[in-house]
């Protein structure tokens, strides 16, 4: 069976709300979006859940009709009256000015959290870690996903990777009281501090200090590189990971990976205001309409938005159904496997045999529990008093094809005028001057580095002073960065090699 053409005619046949339904804006998406929510929602409403749903039309439709956001705006009318958002997957066209979809609306909307959990399914489902239990919070709005981009020199283009402490505060927060809330045990954190010393070392920080707070809970942090090893060999050790935007994109994928499949896991985005919750996996438009898609990962997430709604006792009674239907072996094609499952299942088939095992419990598999559980507490944030900021440099970023560090190095010291010096050239962030070695390769982007005298800050009038004489000598310089101290402390990074 095909996915309705018309979502709200689907609606309309489904039970009608009753009084006092929590409102719930759903979009169908694309590719499988369509057939797995018409599953899902069948399920949600056979089981009790109280919602009342607002369809909307987001993804490739809105984008190809000529929005490149791929939403219209009576879709977020929608979505800032009901702050609960159920989506199926959306395909983004590649190319052009398309920005992803989910990235605006988690953005939009402050949706800062992003929590999926990675749980494997043995020895019903095929994985080579059967006590794996692993919950991932990843940042949702900053770090490289801020997709500010440029391309600056004909060889170089460069990505801001931006980190906030808000954002830091928010997420460490949340995993934290995730932690507490759901009976959690130890709370890790993965980043690459060791390289980006201040971006990722704001987030470490930040990990440290809140981590106080919570002496109940055990607390580590890794290396994101051989944190990811350590997850991929032996997820056991690890209860709740809390990463930064990117990190978490990857490293959540992996996990629910190697917990049985990517197709099972469910995604909550959570923020002050509003939430979203969705599948993981993408929209798989070559199985579109076939009734071969698999609606778990979208239906956990569908058990994720119950209990955020205080529908716990709904939540209990879907996850606990689709528990028994797994260990039941009744499967789709992507996690069927002879001689383990028993039933081979469409979509539709596979939502019909969920609402029949309502009421029912796992007996192999831990059942789910979530009446037990405590309210968890949303972290809020307050703004500090600011440091004592001081400029003492910046950085001149330089397009120069085919020149020689010494010669650069030349002509940006035309500019000096005042209590300051060129101090260091670096080459994709290795000092090539002074003191540069012939067998380092260099682009045509370059970054000049001019620092105050000690005791003599400098002022933004000296900084456009500075600018207008590398350009009377000819230089094309392509950006800035200022250099400031923040209460004594330096807030830029020594070059390498400086």
């Amino acid at each position: 069976m095909n996915a309705p053409a018309n979502p709200a005619a689907f609606l309309d046949t489904l039970k009608r709300p009753e009084a006092g339904a929590t409102p719930v804006t759903v979009a169908f998406g694309d590719g499988i979006g369509p057939e797995i929510m018409q599953a899902c929602l069948k399920i949600l409403v056979a089981a009790g859940a109280r919602l009342a749903f607002e369809p909307i039309d987001i993804g490739e439709r809105v984008y190809l009709s000529g929005n490149t956001a791929g939403i219209a705006p009576e879709a977020w009318e929608s979505l800032r009256r009901t702050k609960v958002f159920y989506k199926a997957p959306i395909t983004t066209p590649q190319g052009g000015g398309f920005k992803s979809l989910n990235v605006t609306v988690r953005k939009t909307l402050g949706l800062y959290a992003n929590v999926r959990p990675c749980t494997a399914y043995a020895p019903f489902i095929a994985t080579k870690h059967p006590d794996m239990d692993v919950v991932i919070v990843r940042e949702n709005e900053e770090d490289l996903y801020a997709g500010i981009e440029h391309r600056q020199t004909d060889e170089v283009v460069q990505c801001l990777k931006i980190i906030s402490r808000p954002g830091c505060e928010k997420i460490v927060r949340y995993a934290f009281e995730y932690a507490r809330a759901h009976g959690r045990k130890k709370v890790t954190c993965f980043t690459k501090d060791n390289i980006m010393k201040l971006t990722d070392g704001l987030f470490h920080k930040v990990f440290d200090e809140i981590g106080a707070e919570y002496p109940e809970l055990e607390k580590e942090h890794w290396i994101v590189d051989i944190g990811a090893a350590k997850l991929a060999d032996n997820p056991s050790q690890f209860d709740l990971i809390v990463m930064p935007n990117l990190y978490g994109d990857i490293l959540s994928d992996v996990a629910a990976e190697i917990a049985g499949s990517v197709g099972l896991a469910g995604s909550a985005n959570i923020g002050e205001h509003c939430a979203m919750f969705e599948a993981i996996h993408g929209s798989a438009p070559r199985r579109a309409g076939q009734d071969l898609a698999n609606p778990s990962g979208l239906l956990l997430g569908g058990v994720q938005m119950l209990v955020h709604v205080g529908q716990a006792d709904v939540a209990e009674r879907v996850h606990n159904a689709w528990l028994k239907t797994i260990e039941d072996g009744v499967h789709t094609y992507d996690i069927f496997t002879e001689g383990v499952s028993t039933k081979k299942v469409g979509t539709q088939a596979f939502a019909a045999e969920v609402i029949a095992r309502l009421g029912q419990r796992p007996t192999t598999l831990r059942a789910a529990d979530y009446a037990a559980r405590p309210t968890m507490r949303l972290p809020t944030w307050t703004r500090k008093p600011p440091a004592k900021k001081e400029l003492v440099g910046i950085d001149v970023f330089v397009h120069a094809p085919g020149i020689a560090a010494d010669a650069l190095a030349a002509t940006m010291k035309q500019g000096v005028f005042g209590p300051y010096e060129l101090a260091m050239i670096t080459n994709r962030g290795v000092k090539v001057w002074p003191g540069g070695l012939p067998e380092t390769f260099c682009t045509d982007h370059w970054r000049c580095r001019y620092m105050a005298e000690p005791g003599k800050p400098l002022h933004h009038a000296m900084i456009a002073e500075l600018l207008g004489r590398l350009a009377k000598a000819g230089v094309d310089f392509i950006k800035t960065e200022h250099l400031c101290t923040f209460d004594g402390e330096p807030g830029y990074s020594l070059g390498q090699g400086q």
